[in-house]
């Protein structure tokens, strides 16, 4: 059974509003031994176009999360962070990273070229090939950067939303010819990103909301997770993404099995910024 989930979001988050506790309360009641909160920080994230700004006091985060292991002294509670990587934001990212003692962060690409894949004005703008692309060319610019993070976040995460994958996730039937096509046409990108994460000791996650969206499978897709595994990729760690308590450790019941078939036998906890392998 895997024991923690390494991806969580509450309500310092923009856009959750599950409290701390109740997210604590929820993983206990699931048998869980830790969680990390994993809280979103976008610097220079286009508030005035999308009407939301993922930053929050990190005095009260630390706070906070030390609020709620106190009260759950027999659980553990660690605390991280997401960071959304663009090149502009490089040095506020390193200062965040220097200052603060996270247990785990996350790198993530959640904007490309300052616009949001979740609206519908990127894909009118780039169209959807074209736009998938860009997410992994920009994803591959971010990795190049020196930025400090752990693990690089749900690395097919465009797929997501996507028009052909929303229009089928409405349908109730994942397009998963659409999916592996996708893969495919990308494969020489993907391959260029995993193989850098790897040289720079990087890793990556496996988040399971793409189960929750109805994709079929985690982000990202057991192709890019065999592949990461096959090129000799080891530091894997596993979580919800969830934004609310019903959400957690989301479809963890099929990942042991799922991720052995992808050649692992081992998942990645970070605490304190160490990584520490658990078996499957």
């Amino acid at each position: 059974m895997i024991q923690s989930d390494s991806h969580i979001h509450t309500c310092f988050s923009s856009d959750s509003q599950a409290p701390m506790a109740e997210m604590v309360k929820r993983a206990k009641a699931l048998g869980l031994s830790s969680l990390c909160f994993t809280d979103h920080i976008d610097y220079g994230f286009p508030e005035e176009k999308y009407h939301m700004s993922f930053l929050f006091s990190m005095q009260e985060y630390f706070d906070a999360s030390k609020g709620v292991q106190e009260k759950n002294p027999d659980f553990l509670v660690r605390t991280g962070v997401e960071l959304g990587l663009k090149e502009d934001i490089l040095e506020d990212a390193a200062k965040l990273t220097a200052k603060h003692p996270f247990d785990f962060v996350i790198g993530s690409t959640h904007l490309v070229d300052n616009m949001d894949p979740y609206y519908d004005d990127y894909w009118e703008m780039h169209g959807e090939e074209a736009g998938i692309r860009r997410f992994y060319e920009v994803t591959r610019q971010n990795i190049l950067l020196p930025f400090d993070f752990d693990v690089y976040g749900h690395i097919d995460y465009i797929i997501r939303y996507c028009p052909t994958m929303k229009k089928s996730r409405k349908n109730g039937t994942p397009n998963e010819a659409f999916y592996r096509h996708s893969l495919q046409q990308n494969k020489e990108l993907l391959d260029e990103i995993l193989i850098t994460l790897i040289q720079n000791g990087k890793g990556i996650e496996c988040n399971t909301a793409g189960l929750k969206y109805g994709l079929g499978h985690p982000n990202p897709h057991e192709a890019i997770l065999s592949r990461y595994r096959e090129l000799g990729g080891s530091i894997l760690t596993i979580g919800s993404d969830a934004h609310e308590t019903i959400h957690l450790a989301y479809g963890f019941e099929q990942i042991p099995a799922l991720l052995s078939q992808c050649g692992f036998d081992s998942y990645t906890e970070f605490t304190a910024r160490t990584a520490v392998q658990l078996p499957l």
